[in-house]
């Protein structure tokens, strides 16, 4: 199994080791400290030796921060963890805090009325400080840069990950590495830089079509890179991590050198060296100014190219939902045929799934660890069961099942709430809803130039009808056998990047109620050009890549247009088309069933 089952943190072990951080922070004359989740390649997901804030707080999700002070410690946690924060920390010592709704400088403010703030320059992005110090300025509260004490204090903090690097095949990325470093290297020197300066890991890897085995789930590779003007690249990274052969897959363009020789080597560079303030660390400008060479802001040249898939890394991710969908196909006969009976829990149903996909021969991992949750529990958006969570799966109530595969042809991300018995009128509608909502993204156009927040509302509309709505974004990117969540494409009320052709999004929205039931629907979604029509204007679309059908028990087909009536039996027809030949007799018997039209 790749998924396990163990709680990794107590909210019983937090008072302890925040009172050990508060005494540091006093002999150190700090007023406060700043624990965010991210680490030096700020990332979603972080190897085990990174998660500082979950060893301080107890919180698991994947996104937020603590603001330490001498009297309280807020947890700042956007919409999608306001369930799940409460079970995680002792809330007798850690306050939760409704972020971005209240943002951290107005909150010190009224906190604090002087002081130092400590916090580590390796886990922020310039850009986060300054927001920061902007918001102080003229409060009496500053930030200062610090080692961080909680490296010091966590006693048996884990080793940096060893995993391995690996070739990702030209075929599947469809360009090479060096000709994606002469392409990045010549924009590069038109603008007059001499050096870039990569952090992230998921930019790295697509640039020199390498992956890794550093994060879970994720098949990136730590590693920091300078990528010259001359195509050049020095890569920073452990040299265990990788054997001959994909020593000799770099090429001699491709320097290796290990991670201690990072900060000495920047110290070196010639500038403008070129930083991307929104993602790369604040030690990493601090340590160029330091030595007087010449940086300049722009974005990670590699984000962009990466976002928009080749026609190689396309026809790869249509196979592997292809295959991911018989898969769920497969589960979802299972499920139907087993949770009636009574006796299943969440685990037993994570397990279940993680089986058909193993079942294919072809997966590498899952892709995030499996949400599933049952009744109540599905309303914990980012829910992951425990042993000591662990629910049984009963009639008459929803369950939600959030998955996703990594393949070496692509990634998945899937989510399908179904029917265990009878939830009720009121389930259903809510379903309704939210089904039409995936239906408007899928069917969307929209001009060229439009980014994801102008196609946001179209997913929500439908709920706000109702006086409902959801604490999350519609959709995400996607990486290609990369991370499943990428940048900087979105669906959401913040996305400011226009959607370009071949970018590959969630299209997942979603409804929740605490204590009763989680709803969400996800298929992975991919920009195209749209046929013409009218007096031609380019316009966008979608492709959908994610063929498994919706329950139609819980489909309420007289609050339906004739169009997304029309467009539900259309894609379960393709659903039978395209993956019906993969399935097993049962699991076709069942499909051609769950397909059949409204």
């Amino acid at each position: 199994m790749f998924q396990t089952f163990h709680a990794t943190s107590s909210p019983a072990q937090g008072p302890a080791r925040l009172a050990a951080l508060r005494q540091a922070l006093t002999a150190e004359g700090l007023a406060g400290f700043l624990v965010p989740r991210s680490d030096a390649h700020q990332g979603e997901y972080v190897a085990a030796r990174d998660d500082r804030l979950q060893w301080l707080t107890g919180f698991t999700g994947s996104a937020g921060f603590c603001l330490v002070l001498p009297e309280v410690a807020g947890v700042f946690i956007d919409g999608r963890y306001r369930v799940q924060v409460k079970h995680q920390v002792d809330l007798a010592h850690f306050t939760p805090v409704a972020w971005p709704e209240i943002q951290p400088g107005d909150w010190l403010r009224e906190k604090l009325s002087q002081g130092v703030i400590g916090f580590d320059p390796w886990l922020h992005t310039a850009d986060e400080i300054a927001r920061l110090e902007t918001a102080l300025a003229g409060s009496g509260i500053t930030l200062r840069p610090v080692e961080n004490p909680l490296d010091r204090l966590w006693a048996d903090q884990p080793d940096p990950p060893m995993g391995r690097a690996f070739v990702h095949p030209d075929a599947l990325a469809g360009e090479t590495g060096e000709a994606k470093r002469q392409r990045l290297a010549q924009t590069l020197a038109a603008a007059g830089r001499r050096a870039v300066v990569l952090s992230l890991p998921d930019s790295i890897c697509w640039l020199l079509n390498i992956r890794g085995s550093d994060v879970p789930r994720n098949p990136v590779l730590h590693a920091f890179a300078v990528l010259h003007d001359d195509a050049r690249v020095t890569l920073f990274a452990e040299a265990a991590k990788f054997d001959e052969a994909t020593r000799a897959h770099l090429g001699a363009g491709v320097t290796l050198r290990p991670p201690q020789a990072f900060v000495p080597a920047l110290r070196t560079l010639t500038g403008p060296v070129q930083v991307d303030r929104k993602t790369a660390p604040l030690a990493v400008l601090l340590e160029l100014q330091d030595a007087g060479v010449e940086a300049v802001d722009g974005d990670d040249p590699c984000r962009l190219p990466k976002a928009c898939k080749t026609a190689a890394e396309i026809a790869g991710m249509r196979d592997a939902h292809l295959r991911d969908g018989a898969a769920m196909v497969e589960f979802l006969t299972w499920l139907d045929a087993e949770a009636p009976k009574g006796g299943l829990t969440e685990i037993d149903v994570v397990t279940a799934l993680e089986g058909f996909r193993r079942a294919t021969n072809a997966l590498h991992d899952i892709s995030f660890d499996t949400i599933c949750g049952a009744g109540p529990n599905g309303a914990i958006m980012h829910y992951r069961v425990t042993d000591g969570s662990n629910r049984p799966v009963q009639r008459d109530e929803l369950l939600l099942v959030d998955s996703g595969a990594q393949y070496a042809d692509g990634t998945t991300d899937i989510t399908r709430t179904v029917a265990v018995g009878d939830p009720g009128q009121e389930a259903r509608e809510c379903y309704t809803r939210v089904l039409q909502g995936l239906i408007a993204i899928s069917r969307a156009r929209w001009p060229k130039g439009l980014a994801g927040r102008d196609l946001d509302a179209l997913a929500r509309y439908p709920l706000w009808l109702a006086g409902q709505d959801y604490d999350h974004g519609t959709g995400h990117g996607v990486g290609a056998f990369l991370s499943v969540h990428e940048g900087p494409q979105r669906i959401a009320r913040i996305s400011e990047v226009p959607l370009e052709p071949g970018m590959i999004l969630s299209n997942e929205p979603g409804y929740y109620r605490e204590g009763a039931f989680g709803i969400r629907l996800e298929n992975l979604i991919v920009v195209e050009e749209a046929p013409a029509l009218g007096d031609n204007r380019r316009q966008l679309a979608f492709e959908t890549l994610t063929f498994v059908p919706f329950d139609r028990r819980l489909i309420l087909p007289q609050l339906l247009s004739s169009a997304e009536r029309d467009w539900i039996d259309a894609y379960h027809r393709d659903v039978l088309e395209k993956i019906g030949s993969r399935l097993s007799p049962a699991a076709w018997d069942w499909l051609e069933a769950a397909a059949a039209p409204l």
